[in-house]
């Protein structure tokens, strides 16, 4: 074999081991993305139920506040206690959030935002420190309902989960509310016994 055959040869090793290296290389690299997207992903996951759990916790507890500083519903828990496992619970949902701002896509982050806005509201109505018919507490919290299905969604692009909570499949909800037991109270055309149950449920 001729110098010219040898190297033809070696050359063509090395182009195959070069080649072998680089294929073995940019599937390991493949390899490590993927399974940092899927840790990255079940983290997010984690963070948006967390989130969606604090706040559903934050709006019952909220509701009866709400109920016992309005004299709707009587609670072995006083007000002041009340006040205190809701404030509590503000906390644990503000430390959920975080977690939303660091993992989230940008449009959960902003529903996130919409919903956080609501939330507040129903707070500061069920303490006191905005006022507010009964009528208008309950559309405080189909809002509130309403903006959970919209950060569900926007989760569920950012996870790319096919679907829709949303849709002709999955009518428009309301809040489930027992039904007129007497007539409706002067001033907001509801009774004070529909007022239990005034926090969304999905």
């Amino acid at each position: 074999m001729g110098i010219g055959e040898q190297l033809v040869t070696v050359s063509a090793v090395l182009l195959g081991a070069l080649t072998t290296h680089g294929t073995n290389h940019l599937m390991e690299r493949s390899r490590n993305r993927h399974q940092l997207l899927t840790r990255w992903d079940s983290k997010k996951v984690d963070a948006y139920g967390d989130y969606v759990d604090a706040t559903k916790t934050r709006i019952a507890l909220a509701v009866r506040v709400y109920e016992v500083r309005e004299g709707l519903r009587e609670s072995e828990r006083t007000e002041h206690e009340l006040r205190e496992e809701l404030a509590d619970a503000g906390r644990a949902w503000g430390s959920a959030f975080e977690r939303v701002m660091l993992l989230g896509g940008d449009d959960a982050i902003e529903a996130g935002h919409d919903l956080n806005a609501l939330v507040a509201e129903i707070d500061w109505q069920a303490t006191g420190r905005i006022g507010g018919t009964l009528a208008a507490w309950r559309e405080r919290n189909r809002a509130a309902f309403r903006a959970i299905n919209a950060f569900h969604e926007a989760a569920r692009q950012d996870l790319g989960i096919q679907g829709s909570v949303r849709g002709e499949k999955h009518p428009e909800r309301d809040l489930l509310l027992p039904p007129r037991e007497r007539a409706p109270a002067a001033g907001d055309g509801e009774s004070a016994d529909d007022a239990e149950g005034t926090g969304p449920r999905p």
